[in-house]
């Protein structure tokens, strides 16, 4: 965040537009950036001229190109280092003293964090449940978990600069607070995400299956699934009776059959949750 430095007295106003904490780059080189307003008509602007002092060494700023009062000057952190102290001084002169003896003028200390791990943007901010979506960002971890509110998701390690999630079954229609969270390197906000209704259908509607046996359960949804493919959230209350993959419908298809093995003897349910809400087959296992 910027910060306004108005000193009493003065007709200058500096203003620093460097945010306090910025995203690790792989040069290692940072733009630091400054605005010296005159703030009346006193002042020669010709005669401003700002320096940086940075690690206990003045610089000259140069003139930026987006605008007539902003100066920067590109710093090159030192390896290993994650952080900046800097200030600045201005020096001008006055119309009416033009050429005599400068007025300079001094900001308060600046500091600028280097930060290696942030969040750049998540690839959507829509998606009904079951959809996979990418956050992008750097310094992430296998530690990472994607929450919505206080809700934990699947959540894929890709590469420190990519996770991906899975939208879990929260209700639809709502929006929740994204972030990752890591109790080691701590959290980071993503955003907003809104969590959109979609229904399946799962056929057929019970299974009955002798110990070992396996039978086709099919699942259909009402539209390609996105990118990533859609994954069905599916429990039971038999665990030791039923074997099955887990559910995931392939990117731009509509359907998946997956196969069903009876485990040990029992009777039960498989239950799926949607944006929808909840429905269930009825699973029963007997003996061979």
């Amino acid at each position: 965040m910027a910060t306004l430095l108005v000193l009493t007295g003065c007709n200058l106003t500096i203003t620093n537009l460097t945010p306090d904490k910025v995203p690790a780059n792989p040069s290692q080189i940072y733009t630091i950036t400054a605005s010296f307003r005159p703030t009346n008509g006193q002042i020669d602007p010709a005669s401003i001229a700002p320096r940086i002092i940075i690690d206990g060494q003045a610089y000259k700023m140069t003139k930026s190109s987006v605008g007539t009062d902003i100066w920067e000057f590109e710093y090159q952190i030192p390896a290993g280092r994650a952080s900046a102290t800097y200030y600045f001084i201005c020096e001008f002169t006055s119309k009416e003293n033009a050429g005599g003896v400068p007025t300079e003028m001094y900001s308060e200390l600046q500091t600028m964090n280097i930060a290696g791990r942030y969040v750049i943007r998540s690839e959507a901010t829509r998606a009904p449940v079951g959809s996979r979506v990418s956050v992008l960002g750097a310094g992430f971890t296998t530690a990472d978990l994607v929450y919505f509110d206080s809700t934990p998701t699947r959540t894929v390690f890709e590469s420190p600069s990519s996770l991906s999630f899975f939208v879990p079954a929260v209700a639809a229609g709502k929006t929740y607070k994204l972030s990752v969270m890591n109790s080691v390197t701590g959290n980071l906000d993503v955003g907003t995400f809104r969590v959109d209704a979609i229904s399946f259908q799962v056929s057929p509607a019970a299974l009955v299956l002798r110990q070992g046996e396996s039978q086709a359960l099919t699942f259909t949804i009402p539209s390609p699934a996105p990118a990533g493919g859609m994954l069905i959230d599916v429990r039971t209350d038999v665990p030791e009776s039923v074997i099955m993959p887990e559910v995931m419908v392939p990117a731009n298809s509509t359907s998946v059959t997956v196969p069903v093995q009876g485990g040990k003897p029992g009777n039960g349910s498989l239950f799926f949750t949607s944006s929808a809400g909840e429905s269930s087959v009825a699973v029963t296992v007997t003996a061979k």
